[in-house]
């Protein structure tokens, strides 16, 4: 008798349940809120996919954008957000675009590039609702945009018609300067909290974090990253760099502990990125994880990862909100991946080090001019999740070991913190990492951080800007100071990540020519700050048109603004088969114990077929685009060149389901449930690392 009245209460329950669950026939969501999900720890509590069935996954459905260039490298690295049955997500040409969750269809899609706006790369955006009113926060080139969630058109109230430039309310002169914004900022309350990405050449604007009002537009509160006079860490400057110097800004996005009103903010180095004779000191905040009141954006506390950057060590992702057990306690904590390797793991109220941090001497710089900071910080746990040097014994030896060995020996390769220098310095991680953009994975149940990175060296040869008493055209020498760094003195361009500008005369026209440096796209950045004559003079050089606006005597004394040595692009270090000069792995998947710091263990991510037919061991890829772990036990990742989705199993990195794509998913997947169905989506718009372009989102679901 009394069982039958515990399963009638049962029934009951369930009924009531099912009542308040599905009343008015009000579909059942479990969503995707925000870019990361919650904390950005890319963790979802679902697990109808798990490890027993993830193998039978099947694509639910496949949507094009169809706004893919034909014969560009398009991209899309965006990590849609789910809310209320809709997908919200962006396009290779930075299309808004809302998506029926289930059927894969289009609802709505809201076009900025009429507007004018440069094509570049997305990785999220922002949602806010008050009542009836919902809205989705994005950018595309310099503009925030505020779209009505349900409908795609702008709402007028906000700013200038839907929309607030983002060079203006920088307490700086940018308004001819590169700003855009990459990544999605934070929504906290009635404010969006956003960063942006600058140009890292001299000359750059600002990277200033600022909070708008999401109702008005109206600019609420800034943080100077590069201070003031009277300002907190005003004097690891030289006096008057807030006037001159930029940078120092947040591009990979930005974390909000809801529970105490701190944003966590990731910010990149000083411009320019490899010289820094102009801004001695130890220049805060660059590379330095901000913690920020994010009412009043009041400094809670900061941590210093690179003191006086010349590497380019950018922190390039949002940290995770993570939960650590220490001497019996728990921590509430957030972890900070970083280009080099390192993990840096902190009090989340306090910024106090979790693990010890060292400050140990690194090389001093032989260029004129250059004071390298003595010291840089060294966590000793967790331990580096990538290799750090490029010895002799980690050579290559699947082609041509002797000749990477010739040129190996004349590069400087002796520390992860060598300066870099005229012979050549070899910078292991790259510059793309180490820890990028992707971010890592945070599982409560068992503390373990998992991370994604490549092990790819890359070559850093400085040069003198101008040579003393030679004669050069104006265009020459303007290409030299603001375009070599990417396209090589000898405009050769470098293999997959800049294109060669020989011969670019013939392959597009003057007029489209202009229209690229006036208004930038993707990688490349306006160059409306320059004088048209400079832009024309430039064209001249790089087209070979007899006008390339005269000769000039150049010295180094020529111009206060102009440094003493520019960088000869972003070289790669690779074999004669184009295959990384280092032994492999190339490309890595770590999970981390964040209570004890150390390594559960460590996989090859990505293949090359060819390498594997030939009897290799895999020997992972190149990676670009983050993971995401579930409560179902896995772990999955697409990020590869070789254009795969997998799942792991998440406590033994063990590999369980992989499947191709129709372009890389170069971009990190989210999951979300409808009506008792769960969901994996991931972007597929390939273009990175040579690979095709494509304009897709595929979702897949258990049959």
């Amino acid at each position: 008798m009394y069982s039958c009245f515990k399963l009638a209460l049962l029934f009951l329950s369930l009924l009531i349940f099912s009542c308040n669950r599905q009343s008015d026939n009000q579909p059942d969501f479990s969503g995707w809120p925000n870019t990361g999900n919650t904390g950005n720890s890319h963790y979802s509590s679902l697990t109808q996919i798990d490890s027993s069935n993830v193998n039978q996954l099947k694509q639910a459905w496949l949507f094009h954008s169809d706004d893919l260039e034909p014969g560009q490298r398009s991209e899309i690295q965006c990590n849609p957000i789910f809310i209320d049955g809709v997908l919200y997500a962006t396009s290779p040409r930075l299309k808004l675009l809302a998506i029926d969750g289930v059927t894969g269809k289009l609802k709505w899609s809201f076009d900025p590039i009429t507007k004018g706006e440069s094509v570049h790369a997305n990785r999220g955006v922002m949602y806010w609702r008050n009542g009836d009113d919902q809205r989705i926060l994005y950018t595309a080139g310099s503009r925030l945009y505020a779209i009505d969630a349900l409908t795609g058109k702008p709402v007028l109230s906000f700013g200038k018609e839907g929309s607030i430039d983002l060079k203006s309310g920088l307490d700086a002169d940018a308004g001819a300067k590169y700003v855009i914004a990459t990544s999605p900022g934070v929504v906290f309350n009635n404010l969006v909290i956003i960063g942006s990405r600058v140009s890292e050449e001299n000359g750059a604007a600002p990277g200033h974090i600022r909070a708008f009002n999401i109702i008005t537009g109206n600019r609420e509160w800034i943080f100077h990253t590069i201070p003031h006079p009277g300002e907190y860490g005003y004097e690891t400057w030289p006096a008057d760099a807030w006037k001159t110097v930029g940078g120092v800004n947040s591009w990979s996005g930005m974390t909000l502990d809801p529970e105490t009103g701190i944003v966590y903010i990731p910010l990149g180095s000083p411009s320019f990125d490899f010289y820094g004779g102009n801004r001695k000191g130890q220049n805060l905040f660059g590379n330095s994880l901000l913690a920020l009141d994010a009412a009043t954006g009041k400094r809670v506390w900061h941590y210093q990862t690179v003191h006086h950057d010349i590497w380019d060590r950018d922190l390039p992702a949002p940290p995770a909100l993570v939960t650590v057990e220490r001497n019996g306690k728990t921590v509430k904590a957030v972890a900070q991946i970083s280009k080099q390797g390192f993990v840096f793991v902190f009090d989340r109220a306090t910024g106090e080090t979790l693990f010890k941090i060292n400050e140990l001497p690194v090389p001093k710089s032989d260029l004129m001019g250059e004071d390298t900071w003595p010291t840089q910080p060294y966590p000793e746990k967790p331990a580096p999740f990538v290799r750090q040097h490029f010895s002799a014994d980690e050579i290559t030896n699947l082609h041509t070991h002797d000749q990477v060995f010739t040129k190996w020996k004349g590069l400087k390769s002796n520390n992860l913190f060598t300066p870099p220098s005229k012979e050549g310095t070899v910078i292991l991680p790259g510059f793309d990492g180490g820890g990028e953009w992707g971010g890592a994975a945070y599982d409560p149940a068992s503390s373990l951080l998992y991370i994604n990175a490549s092990e790819m060296p890359w070559i850093l040869t400085m040069v003198e800007a101008q040579v003393k008493n030679k004669q050069i055209t104006a265009g020459e020498q303007l290409y030299q100071v603001n375009c070599a760094s990417c396209h090589g003195l000898d405009l050769s361009g470098e293999q997959h990540q800049f294109p060669s500008l020989i011969g670019i005369g013939s392959r597009m026209s003057l007029p489209a020519i202009r229209e690229l440096m006036s208004k930038g796209k993707g990688r490349m950045p306006s160059y409306n700050h320059l004088p048209e004559s400079d832009r024309y003079a430039i064209i001249g050089y790089i087209t070979g048109a007899k006008d390339q606006g005269g000769i000039r005597q150049v010295s180094n004394q020529d111009g206060e603004d102009v440094l003493p040595y520019i960088h000869t692009g972003y070289h790669r270090f690779l074999d004669s088969m184009n295959y990384p000069a280092i032994k492999p792995p190339w490309g890595i998947l770590t999970a981390i114990d964040l209570n004890t710091g150390e390594a559960r263990w460590k996989v090859p991510l990505g293949e090359y077929k060819e390498l594997t037919a030939m009897g290799i061991p895999i020997t992972g890829t190149e990676n670009y685009g983050g993971p995401l772990v579930t409560a179902g036990g896995l772990l999955f990742i697409a990020a590869t060149k070789d254009e795969k989705f997998r799942a792991f199993d998440k406590y033994t990195g063990k590999l369980i389901w992989e499947t191709d794509l129709p372009a890389g998913g170069y971009a990190t997947p989210c999951t979300y449930m409808v009506n008792g169905k769960q969901y994996i989506v991931i972007a597929t718009g390939g273009g990175k690392m040579g690979t095709k372009s494509s304009d897709t989102y595929i979702a897949f679901s258990l049959p």
